[in-house]
């Protein structure tokens, strides 16, 4: 399970990486979407994520039974990211239609390459 956890979070980064270098600009908001989803990943996994935890202490709680809890912090913050970056990712769509109709063009720099 960890390994196709880890090979799931390098794919989703590189993929991003890779769309990020490219010279068009919904590829580079679409690389940084997810790159954006490999990082959630990355934290959802770091909060130690196992199916049967209880994500708070009870009373009367064994020792034992601690050290099983989920921790409720990396689940607000990935939560929390992904709404920000659905915010991020509208919001840079619509500078990218907006720069497509002022300059025509939609390279990062604005500029179509010269063929040949």
């Amino acid at each position: 399970m960890n390994l196709l956890l880890v090979t799931g979070i390098g794919i989703l980064v590189g993929c991003g990486l890779w769309l990020m270098l490219r010279p068009r600009t919904f590829e580079l908001v679409l690389g940084l979407a997810l790159l954006g989803y490999g990082v959630n990943l990355f934290i959802f996994a770091m909060g130690r994520a196992t199916a049967g935890a209880a994500p708070f202490v009870g009373k009367g709680m064994a020792p034992a039974a601690l050290a099983r809890l989920a921790d409720p912090l990396p689940q607000a913050l990935v939560l929390t990211a992904i709404v920000i970056g659905f915010a991020m990712t509208a919001l840079l769509l619509a500078i990218a239609l907006r720069a497509r109709y002022e300059t025509g063009s939609d390279h990062v720099d604005g500029e179509e390459p010269a063929d040949g």
